[in-house]
């Protein structure tokens, strides 16, 4: 698991947009090979589609060839609602760039069968070759997406009950009323977003920190579903200094410097694309099926050459055992018979007192 730490909020969502960008530049998609883009709604990636939408302002970058799974929705709540999902994601990010709207994927939480809804939105991302990117964030409680604690890591999107200190936290975008907090959402599962070739989660605030501990210095646990990440091999996490006040010293320390020994030496540690992985995957496989020379065929253990056997040392001969007894000088304790030793009382080796 790689984490980089930034100071603050800002510069955190600053990273995590380039991050997302150098990405799908790095995957050159096309229309028959787009990039498929997992994405999380709430406080934390605000600031990332803000960057995001400038960039594309700036001519940076093209989502004309992304395609996009958002992580989740509110049950009964239209989507035309303020607090929707599906008017979050318009009104921060898809109305503000040129991605096309057959390629925006949000679950349906007003769907006549919610199960069946779940069932098609796997197949979806299972049709466009599953997700390359996964953006997201967690939960206080270290939920991801609306994967509750107790969710089954092997989960799948599904219609999830929603935990009171998830409601609690909602209602702030609810005028502070949890009666007006959905109670229910349809959410991508655990295994969904583990499933993806690349997570990359945001976590900022130190009401995240107790969760960014857990995760990063526990073991993994269904009670911290955003502990999986453990299990993922290729997750990041971009956290600023507020959310790591839980970590130890040590801990910070340790990814600060990894993330600076890579810098000197020019080792960026973002992916490389899949085109470039199958090359060199390829490449392998020809070689190991190629002929090789016979000495290498005899592997590390073939016989050295010019090599004088016979002046080589003796392997070390067979440890007989043998007796004590034999051990001793010839004539010692010769003919003594344990029933002639005299054996005395303690008291009769002790010098009478005077007196």
């Amino acid at each position: 698991m790689r984490v980089i730490i930034r100071k603050d909020a800002p510069e955190a969502s600053v990273y995590v947009a380039s991050y997302i960008i150098e990405r799908i530049k790095a995957f050159r998609p096309t229309p028959s090979k787009p990039f498929v883009l997992g994405l999380p709604t709430g406080s934390s990636p605000e600031l990332v589609y803000k960057h995001l939408v400038q960039a594309y302002k700036n001519g940076e970058i093209s989502f004309q060839n992304v395609i996009t799974f958002n992580m989740d929705e509110y049950v009964n709540l239209p989507p035309t609602h303020p607090e929707s999902y599906h008017s979050f994601m318009y009104k921060h990010f898809f109305s503000h760039i040129d991605i096309n709207p057959s390629n925006v994927h949000i679950l349906d939480g007003n769907a006549p069968d919610l199960a069946r809804e779940c069932v098609m939105y796997e197949e979806k991302i299972r049709r466009c070759g599953g997700i390359e990117l996964f953006l997201g964030g967690i939960g206080s409680d270290g939920h991801i997406a609306f994967n509750e604690p107790g969710s089954s890591l092997n989960s799948r999107t599904r219609v999830k009950t929603l935990a009171y200190e998830t409601v609690v936290a909602n209602s702030r975008f609810f005028d502070d009323d949890v009666e007006k907090v959905p109670k229910m959402a349809l959410t991508v599962g655990v295994a969904t977003v583990l499933d993806a070739r690349e997570v990359v989660i945001i976590v900022t605030g130190n009401h995240k920190a107790a969760a960014l501990q857990q995760s990063l210095e526990q073991g993994v646990s269904a009670m911290c579903p955003f502990s999986a990440l453990q299990l993922h091999e290729r997750a990041l996490i971009v956290a600023d200094d507020p959310a790591t006040i839980e970590l130890k010293v040590k801990t910070v320390n340790y990814y600060k410097s990894i993330e600076m020994i890579a810098n000197q030496n020019g080792f960026t540690q973002t992916i490389r694309p899949q085109v470039e992985i199958d090359n060199t995957s390829k490449s392998v496989k020809e070689e190991l099926d190629s002929p090789v020379p016979s000495v290498a065929k005899e592997g590390l253990l073939a016989k050295p050459e010019n090599v004088d056997l016979q002046h080589m040392r003796s392997p070390t001969p067979e440890l007989m055992p043998d007796r004590m007894a034999s051990r001793l000088a010839n004539g010692y304790g010769n003919g003594l018979d344990t029933g002639e030793v005299q054996f005395q009382n303690m008291s009769s080796r002790v010098a009478p007192l005077a007196g």
